[in-house]
């Protein structure tokens, strides 16, 4: 048995594509929409498809405390299957496929490819093929030596979590700010389960990001690593990765669209300059991580302690 979460917050304006590939996928019952006070008739929409809604205050969404609170709602589910309400699935069988992945007995956690946009530019294109590829992985906690911290490379916009695991290991932490399914991920594999990466269960989801919000994921990746410190002792650097993104994107973009080149150049500098501040974040003050950061909201919690 399976359940399907998806945390929303004013989803209407993409409900019809998302809502009409979900219900060719899963029936009705089997999802659970946990909405942060939308205010565009979202939760209307959700009930009349026949999903069961729960409403939360927006003040209290977590990406980890959210999900895990989805995960002690549904304790006859065998897998929980977690979307986020802009990634459409490709194909009417896109979630039995992600699920066949756990016909193997020792896997934890799967995830399924991210295909770009229909209308996606060519640094977003990019960006979701050069993560994504056409070929599967699985992957335990061996696959450090040849991946480095991409071993725990994971998007809860699309992933299935095997429950009884997800509780073992705690659950998804609710004091990060974000990145809770990279954590996960890494618990799992350090208790012996693999990560599965399906690259035959598609969904459509990309982001065609600013620079602005370019160098503010990138700040959040730093704070991440920087306060999940243990990530990067356990799992190591992905070391060259950055190297081989940045010439991977400029030969596509020589041949799909040159004059984003430059472009291309200005946002991995912002990236990295993004990711060094979130690095060094203790020496910032809390109304400058307000500015830099993704997640704003954050930095109005009092500071945790790393989840390990």
């Amino acid at each position: 048995m399976f359940n399907v979460i998806i945390p929303t917050l004013n989803a209407a304006k993409d409900w019809p594509l998302f809502s009409q590939a979900l219900l060719a996928s899963v029936r009705p019952e089997q999802v659970l929409i946990l909405d942060s006070e939308s205010t565009d008739g979202t939760v209307e929409l959700a009930r009349m498809a026949g999903f069961s809604v729960v409403t939360i205050a927006r003040s209290e969404f977590n990406h980890g405390g959210t999900r895990q609170r989805a995960a002690t709602m549904l304790p006859s589910a065998e897998i929980l299957v977690y979307l986020t309400q802009d990634a459409v699935l490709a194909t009417s069988d896109a979630v039995t496929k992600l699920l066949a992945a756990f016909e193997n007995p020792a896997v934890g956690v799967a995830y399924g490819r991210q295909l770009p946009r229909p209308d996606a530019g060519a640094i977003e294109a990019h960006t979701r093929e050069f993560n994504y590829p056409a070929s599967p992985d699985l992957r335990d906690l061996t696959s450090r030596g040849r991946l480095g911290i991409k071993t725990i490379f994971i998007s809860n916009s699309f992933a299935a979590y095997r429950r009884s695991a997800l509780m073992q290991v705690g659950g998804f932490p609710s004091t990060v700010i974000f990145g809770e399914d990279t954590i996960t991920a890494a618990h799992l594999l350090s208790a012996d389960y693999k990560l599965a990466y399906v690259a035959d269960a598609c969904v459509y989801h990309s982001h065609a990001y600013s620079w602005k919000q370019d160098f503010a994921r990138s700040f959040d990746i730093g704070v991440l690593h920087s306060r999940e410190g243990w990530l990067l002792e356990k799992f190591g650097r992905a070391t060259g990765e950055g190297k081989r993104f940045v010439i991977s994107e400029l030969r596509y973009l020589w041949q799909k669209d040159p004059k984003q080149m430059p472009s291309a150049v200005i946002r991995t500098g912002l990236k990295v300059l993004g990711y060094r501040l979130g690095m060094m974040e203790a020496k910032l003050t809390p109304g400058v991580k307000r500015r830099l950061s993704m997640h704003p909201h954050f930095w109005k919690q009092p500071r945790s302690n790393p989840s390990l």
